[in-house]
Formats: structure tokens, sequence, C-alpha cells
């Protein structure tokens, strides 16, 4: 005999269950039920004699007409697995089918074929909704959140409405009795001109009420225009396929029922609002017409026109200012320009490089040339520091 390790010996009961327990399903009842904070759920799947855990994970609680409870009989579809860890076998489960919703689902396909063949269902039946109904009728439980809703939304979007409520069970023991009464009611005494029927979210069997055939019946019979509001969006009943319309919700039932006014009431307020538009046009373009007025009639009076005239002549005024400070500047600067010119020409200037100048003994005139000067003649010689005599002994001539 082969002697196996307790990982050898589980990996092959793993391989033999998982490979010879595909596609099961198993019928008990839910204990031990513990929601995880990950979204999975962990219970035990038990008859009288005997009981397995089982696991539904997050990803398959989404199809679910609602979450497990304890000691719900069900039906389990999914695979047994392994967890090798613990030597633990479960039943991983993919689908959950609550004992007596398969019944309540046939039974339901079987009530709308039944209508469907009637005519119940069809368009040429539909009544149109009011376009401004004065009495709305709600015919749902006093208590649900529903009445609140559409209370909600009435008050918020339509001001000056009459709601009638004609309060009922909307689920267990004689609900669907007292629904149909009810809508008969608002039928016999004229009490509304437009019904909302219906309830909040539930299972199939919290929304059997409305799967009723007498709850149908009645719907149809109405000469009042109902509408049908039971459940989600994705929930979907008898009552919904009878009434001449219906919401995805209680809410949007209220939104329906004053569409028509809402519209007309936002049509009001475009026009209002297109009428201030153009009338603050108007205003604006007559404010500046008049200021433009204005300012030509100002432009007219003779104060006005001495003030311009001022205020022209304080301008050339000034532009004669800065012209001549600019013409007083550029002389100032040519005046520099020639004293500094002149200083550089001066012959004095040349005494400081060892020049001189030679005068005629009586300084009426400059000695430019030898031809000017006589031997024994007598000629004063100007230098830096002073001047100085000279008698002429002997000239040269180039």
């Amino acid at each position: 005999m082969t002697i196996l390790s307790v990982t050898e010996l589980t990996l092959s009961i793993k391989k033999q269950l998982e490979t010879n327990f595909q596609g099961v399903q198993v019928k008990g009842e839910i204990s031990n039920l513990k929601f995880q904070s990950s979204g999975h759920i962990y219970f035990t799947l038990k008859d009288a004699e005997a009981q397995i855990s089982a696991v539904l994970f997050k990803g398959n609680t989404k199809n679910l007409p609602r979450l497990p409870k304890e000691g719900d009989e069900v039906v389990l579809k999914g695979e047994l697995t392994v967890y090798s860890p613990r030597g633990s076998y479960q039943i991983l489960v993919r689908e959950i089918q609550f004992a007596g919703v398969g019944e309540l689902l046939m039974k339901l396909h079987q009530l709308k074929a039944n209508i469907e063949a009637r005519g119940w269902m069809s368009q040429v039946h539909k009544k149109p909704l009011p376009k401004f109904p004065k009495k709305i009728g709600v015919v749902t439980s006093p208590t649900g959140a529903v009445i609140q809703d559409i209370i909600h939304i009435l008050s918020r979007r339509f001001a000056g409405f009459q709601l009638v409520l004609n309060p009922v069970k909307v689920q267990g023991e004689g609900a669907a009795q007292e629904i149909a009464q009810a809508i008969n009611q608002f039928n016999e005494h004229h009490l509304a001109d437009v019904i909302i029927v219906g309830r909040g979210g539930g299972s199939l069997e919290d929304l059997w009420a409305f799967n009723e055939e007498i709850v149908a019946k009645a719907i149809f019979e109405s000469k009042i225009p109902i509408i049908s509001a039971v459940g989600h969006e994705t929930d979907f009943s008898i009552a919904d396929f009878v009434a001449d319309v219906r919401a995805p919700t209680p809410s949007a039932a209220a939104e329906l029922v004053i569409g028509e006014k809402a519209q007309q009431i936002l049509r009001f307020d475009d026009m209002e609002n297109k009428i201030e538009r153009s009338f603050k046009q108007f205003i604006s373009q007559k404010k500046l017409r008049l200021t433009s007025m204005h300012k030509q009639a100002d432009a007219l009076k003779p104060s006005f026109q001495i003030a311009t005239l001022k205020n022209r002549l304080k301008q050339i005024e000034k532009a004669l200012n800065t012209v001549c400070l600019g013409q007083l500047q550029r002389k100032k600067e040519r005046f520099k320009q020639l004293i500094s010119h002149l200083k550089s020409i001066d012959p004095k200037n040349l005494f400081t490089k060892g020049y001189c100048i030679l005068f005629s003994e009586k300084k009426e005139s400059v000695i430019l040339s030898t031809k000017d000067l006589q031997p024994n003649s007598h000629v004063c010689l100007m230098m830096q520091g002073g001047e100085a005599k000279a008698t002429i002994n002997e000239i040269t001539h180039e």
C-alpha cells in the first residue's frame, strides 16, 4: 500500500470531488448565516439528518431577487469545492432559488398570458393621462415611503393640487382585495382625475398582491387613468402591464402626473425670461440714447464750450511751453558747444605749449611774416605768464 502525505491525499480528494460534483443542485434550509464586509455570504445548508457548508461570493449576489435569511428553504445551484488548508469541503453557490418562487413565477406567466389573451394589456385600451389634473388619487400604504415621496415631488413641482389617499395594505393576505376596492371606490365616487397605484421594492412574494387578477380587473375597468408604480425600475407586475402608464418608481409616477403642467410652467418661465431679457435690452438701449442726447445738449451749452476752449487753451499752452523749453535747451547746448570751440581755438591756449605771439612795438598789429620786420626794429612777445620786449638783429627769409 502506497503511503501518501496529507497534502497528496487532500489534493486527490479535491480532484475527485470537484470533478464528479460539478453543477449540483441541493435543497435544504439556511442556517448560521454570516454576511462579510467583503460582500461574501457564508452559511450552512441543512436538512433533518445532515449539513454542508456553503459560500456565496459577492459577484453572484447581483441576480438574486433578495438576500437569503435564516430559515429560508432554498435550492442551491453550484459546484463542490475542497478547501485544502482545512481539509473541508463546501458548496460554491452560483444561484439561489427560494422555495415557492418557481411556482410563483409559473403562476405569474400563466396569469400574464391569460390577461394578454383577454386584451387587457392592449394599447387600444390605454387611456391618456389628463394634462392638468386637479385631484390626484393614490392607492398605497399610508405609512410607507411611497406616499411621502409622491407628496414631496408634487409639493416641489406642482402648487395647488388636491391629493386623495385611499390607504391599503400592499402585501400579505387581503392586500389585493383592498387595492382593487380602493380603485373601484375612486371610480364610483369620482374622487380623482388620475390614480397612482404602487408600493416600494421587494421580493416577488412581497409584490404579489399587484399580480392578482382582481387588481388587474379593477385597473382595466377603471374609467380614471391609472399609473402603476410597483417596486423598483427592474421589477414588473401584472398591474404594470394593464395600467395606462407604467412608471419605474413612485417618484417617477408623481413626475408623470404633473408632466404637462410642469412643461407649461417651464414654457411660461422661458417666455418670462425672454420678455425680461428683451425689456432689459430695450431699457439699456434707451439709457444709452438718453446719455448720448445729454452729452450733445451739454456740448451746446456756452459754459461747456468755454470749459472746452479753456481745456484746449491749456493744452496749447502746455504744448508751446514744451516746444519753447525744447528750443531753449537746444540753444543752450549749441552755445556750450560754441564756447567750447572758441576756447579750443583761443591763441592764448597755445602759450601752455611753448608758443608765443609777436606784435609790433606798440601792439598795433600782429606780425604774421618776416617780411613785416626790419633790422633793429622793436617788437613785443606775448607768451605764457606775460610779455617781453625784443629787438630784431637779423632777419632770415626762406
